[in-house]
């Protein structure tokens, strides 16, 4: 029997099955079981539990264990590679009894589950053909049969593969954003001008099946006009048709001629330049050209995929003499049959093509004509995958879109569009985007914001929220993230108030759950407690507070002080690496970066080397530090460090390898080529603390102070004698000075 994928918005598949178990019957349809399997890691968590051997002491032996999902490393495997996990073993009986044990469970069944998106349904009740399981902790689940998905379909069922797919529940998010009386996306016109621009700029970040610089690349140079254009790109990316692609794109400039093999197929294969496709495209060959019915040419189609001699040799016979009755010469025939046998056996079904090519033109048409929405309902299905946000917080910089930060008293769970102050569309940074915070929290903050009115102040949020909502996990990570801003500013002082605000917010729910009035009415504001007076957090550790909460740098970056430094110096930003690695130029690299991680390996030969994981203003790279430059530099290569590091890199494939040469504290480096530091100044009071400052720090910088004048609307700009070292965090100390308004280095 056939298989049946469809793909459904990710919301709504479990209308779909509940749909379908209301039409055919509850004791028809079924998920279909999988088994899984005690892999490497897994197998030595469960050996030691038993054994009672200590978490933390297991977890060590669990990470030396490569772990690839895509392709599982066996534990055999890892003990023959992993110089580190193989001395454990030899040196720790405990261990080696551990390894030993879990050498022989592998690979056993661990547990049973259900499989993702398969569903059968049967012709009568499913028990009658297959003996069935049900999850005993899930009542409502359904039950699932006990056959496999490879063993389903020989009992005689047919298997549907209900999948829930993430981009089709963007477009009805970003559909909702629009208004769905703006907008009629089942009648997007197939012609429009802005999206074909945008997909000819290989600007395909978000848009369905265009993301991949390859494909990115392909759409550049082949500059789509055309929805057809696009069925094409979806049908010939993929190993074995991608070396058509050079042909179609020549085919489709006029730079190579169409070859139609024969006049009869020019119908056929017009739309895409003489090159065969689609599996339809075989199909209609064999039936124009040799008289096939439709059932003998998918027959056809079907025993080309398969290359079985006798049956292809058939097949020939068959339409070479079913040619000839049509007045095309034998030898031609023959030659023709080659060519479709060829392609026929990479052939994609067009009318799936077709589909797939639909949803990635929606897309591409909502992020060419509606990008705020767009970009709010793609960021808010990608709020568990931090790069990518990141990545769709630097498209936004690029079209000019500002990212608004999360904010309790705007933001909802999810990211939405805002107007800014001059009209403009914005979007607000989702709540639930925050780390440590839970969707249903943030939506039950959202909501009492919206029933009564926004929150007041700090202790207004504490008294309005209670335990299910407020604990203190989350209202730390919701302060580093500065979603207590507009309440209040200095976010060192709310951190320190967070236990505070906690006793007082549970005491204000008990005394109202108790029903006891106070003689003098409501007391909740004079049980107050006072906020402790502390200074702000410096901007570097508020940064850096920031991407502990966020997971990248949102409100700004710490690089963004050495911006005229960076440039002085000739760093190459992250986003421009792979043009630069592309034109063959490169030679050595200088790229500045905060360290985000770090992982350290063994080598076969015993040494020590980094991945290490860096961020910069427009991007992310990873470096790796081999074993010489990382014992010199160990101690820079840690969290939070500004580093400036030269490397060798190049292309594997499409994946960036950098190698780094030196590393250099970025402080250090700034400060032999910094010209100077412009200071302005709000309050006078602040130059006998400047002074003691700047005092002793001679090197090479300027420093100028900027003092707005009293009565005048207007200020005066003095260059100090002397010169500065400008190292060793002193914008930063300088700028935490009250007093200071503003700190940029010129």
């Amino acid at each position: 029997m056939p298989d049946f994928d469809i793909d459904f918005c990710q919301d709504k598949r479990d209308r779909v099955i509940r749909y379908v178990r209301d039409e055919y019957g509850a004791d028809r349809v079924a998920a279909i079981i999988t088994f899984g399997k005690l892999q490497a890691r897994a197998v030595l968590r469960d050996v030691g539990r038993v054994l009672g051997m200590p978490y933390g002491q297991v977890d060590r032996i669990c990470k030396l264990v490569p772990n690839n999902p895509a392709n599982p490393v066996t534990l055999a495997k890892a003990l023959e590679t992993e110089q580190l996990l193989k001395e454990q073993y030899n040196a720790d009986e405990e261990i080696k009894r551990l390894i030993d044990l879990a050498l022989q469970l592998e690979g056993l069944y661990r547990n049973a589950s259900t499989h993702a998106a398969g569903v059968v349904i049967g012709d009568r009740p499913l028990h009658e053909l297959v003996p069935l399981y049900r999850d005993t902790d899930n009542k409502e689940s359904l039950p699932a049969t006990q056959f496999n998905m490879k063993w389903v379909e020989p009992a005689g069922l047919v298997k549907f593969d209900f999948l829930g797919l993430k981009t089709l529940t963007v477009i009805e998010k970003a559909w909702d954003l629009i208004g769905r009386d703006q907008i009629d996306i089942p009648k997007l016109p197939l012609d429009d001008r802005k999206t074909f621009e945008l997909l000819a700029r290989g600007d395909g970040s978000g848009v369905f099946q265009l993301e991949g610089n390859g494909m990115r690349d392909v759409l550049r140079k082949l500059k789509p006009d055309r929805f057809e254009d696009i069925i094409a790109v979806v049908a010939l990316y993929r190993p074995g048709p991608m070396e058509n692609i050079p042909s179609y794109i020549k085919r489709k400039h006029g730079e190579e001629t169409p070859d139609y093999l024969h006049p009869l197929l020019e119908g056929i294969l017009k739309e895409t330049y003489g090159i065969m496709i689609y599996q339809e495209q075989v199909m209609q060959i064999a039936q124009v050209l040799s008289g096939y019915s439709l059932g003998g040419a998918d027959l056809l189609r079907r025993a080309m995929g398969k290359k079985i001699q006798a049956e292809m040799d058939a097949q020939r016979a068959n339409f070479v003499q079913g040619a000839e009755k049509n007045n095309v010469k034998k030898d031609k025939a023959s030659s023709i049959f080659d060519q479709v046998d060829k392609f026929a056996g990479y052939g994609f079904n067009k009318s799936h093509a077709a589909a797939y090519a639909l949803v990635c033109y929606q897309t591409a048409y909502l992020k060419a004509n509606h990008p705020v929405e767009f970009f709010a309902a793609t960021m808010t299905l990608d709020m568990g995958n931090v790069d990518k946000l990141n990545g769709y917080r630097r498209d936004l910089e690029k079209i000019g879109v500002e990212l608004l930060p999360p904010d309790v008293t705007r933001s909802t769970a999810e990211f939405t569009v805002e107007r800014t102050a001059d009209g403009k569309k914005a979007i607000r940074y989702a709540l639930a985007a925050i780390k440590g915070v839970g969707r249903e929290a943030m939506a039950r903050l959202a909501a009492e914001r919206e029933d009564n009115g926004p929150f007041k102040d700090l202790f207004d949020f504490a008294e309005r929220l209670d335990q299910r909502v407020l604990n203190k996990r989350l209202v730390e990570s919701l302060v580093k993230a500065g979603g207590f801003d507009t309440l209040n500013k200095n976010r060192a002082q709310t951190f320190g108030a967070i236990e505070a605000l906690m006793r007082h917010s549970q005491a204000t729910h008990e005394s109202r759950g108790s029903n006891q009035n106070s003689l003098f009415g409501d007391d909740t504001a004079q049980r107050r407690p006072q906020l402790p007076k502390v200074p702000d957090w410096a901007p570097m550790e508020r940064l850096q507070q920031e991407f502990s909460a966020i997971g990248f740098y949102l409100s700004s970056h710490p690089l963004a002080a050495y911006d005229k430094s960076l440039q002085r110096l000739g760093v190459t930003r992250a986003a421009d690496l792979l043009a630069l690695l592309q034109r063959g130029t490169a030679g050595r690299i200088k790229l500045a970066g905060t360290v985000i991680d770090k992982l350290e390996r063994t080598s076969a030969k015993g040494n020590r080397f980094a991945f290490v994981q860096c961020s910069d203003q427009s991007g992310a790279f990873e470096v790796t530090v081999f074993s010489e430059v990382l014992s010199a530099h160990r101690n820079l290569l840690e969290a939070g460090q500004a580093v400036l590091i030269s490397c060798d890199g190049r292309l594997d494939g499409e994946q960036i390898k950098l190698m780094a040469q030196t590393v250099q504290k970025l402080e250090d480096a700034v400060a032999n080529s910094a010209a100077g530091l412009r200071i302005v100044i709000s309050d006078p009071g602040a130059l006998e603390a400047l002074r003691k400052s700047l005092e002793g720090k001679r090197g090479r910088g300027r420093v100028t102070l900027v003092v707005p004048m009293e009565k005048e609307e207007s200020e005066v700009e003095v260059t100090l004698p002397g010169t500065y070292s400008i190292a060793g965090g002193l914008r930063d100390i300088i700028g935490m000075l009250p007093g200071i308004s503003q700190v940029e280095e010129i």
